[in-house]
């Protein structure tokens, strides 16, 4: 597997780049190829008297390479200028990346940009697992939140195709989860939703299948406001990633209520996977 790792050479970016611990859990899955991202905004300009971006990148980038190295990663570094999320989106297609990872909060001392954005623009678009890990806030010095990436696993699922999609992200995942809480929110139907199992059987018939792979696994049907539900599961079983398809069902309830993935990567206190929709050419 190859994976991007995105980011602004701010504290927070660096702490979610340089945990031993993560990176262990990124070989655990199966990643044996890093591509390094640094992206210059359009509108930082190389000419600025006293600065060399590119160079000051690169420099910090051959840092990083190193240690990522160190850990038995093959490594290439990518410095590249334009729109944070779609040069970063660019680089994970040229390179045929099976999972992008971005740390989620971290203000960059070069261009004064918030790495925050870049995930939340990386959720809306993303065509690729994206992997936002979780950093501390207001600290100069801060550490990942959820040390072990993938160890607790919630799962949130509204049934629909991308939601399964999310699902088989366990086909990987499972060699590095111990523990999985699969979580279904009751919500009201919208008119062009099939009916379906009840929930209960449907998360009893994935649990079988974690289950199969040595993954204790709960699961935990819920009513109410997606996104809401989704956070209190979090917060009631405190996972190290929450792993949720990138769309659901009806592209009007999120019309009316906004994306529930996009939600929870904002506001959830550890980290979130989102699985996008399958490409179509």
């Amino acid at each position: 597997m190859k994976a991007v790792l995105a980011t602004d050479l701010s504290a927070a970016s660096e702490a979610a780049i340089e945990s031993q611990t993560s990176l262990g859990c990124l070989e655990c899955i199966g990643v044996e190829e890093i591509h390094l991202v640094t992206v210059i905004p359009s509108n930082v300009h190389s000419g600025m008297p006293g600065i060399d971006f590119e160079r000051r990148r690169e420099r910090a980038l051959e840092r990083y390479r190193r240690v990522i190295e160190d850990a038995g990663f093959a490594v290439e570094s990518h410095v590249v200028r334009g729109t944070p999320h779609r040069r970063i989106i660019g680089i994970a297609g040229t390179v045929g990346a099976d999972l992008t990872v971005v740390g989620s909060r971290g203000k960059s001392p070069l261009e004064n940009r918030v790495i925050g954005s870049t995930a939340r623009n990386l959720a809306r678009t993303t065509v690729t697992p994206l992997l936002i890990n979780r950093v501390e806030r207001g600290t100069d010095d801060p550490d990942v939140v959820r040390t072990y990436l993938f160890r607790r696993m919630l799962y949130a699922t509204d049934f629909s195709e991308n939601a399964e999609r999310a699902f088989e992200a366990f086909s990987y995942l499972r060699h590095a989860t111990r523990e999985a809480t699969l979580v279904h929110v009751r919500t009201p139907k919208d008119p062009d939703v099939p009916e379906e199992r009840e929930p209960e059987t449907h998360l009893a018939e994935l649990a079988d299948r974690l289950e199969g792979w040595g993954i204790e696994t709960r699961t935990d049907v819920r009513r109410g406001d997606p996104s809401t539900e989704i956070l209190a599961a979090e917060a009631d079983h405190r996972p190290t990633t929450t792993l949720i398809g990138s769309r659901g069902h009806s592209r009007l309830r999120r019309l009316l209520l906004g994306s529930v993935s996009e939600d929870v990567a904002a506001r959830a206190n550890g980290n979130v996977m989102l699985v996008p929709p399958a490409r179509t050419n």
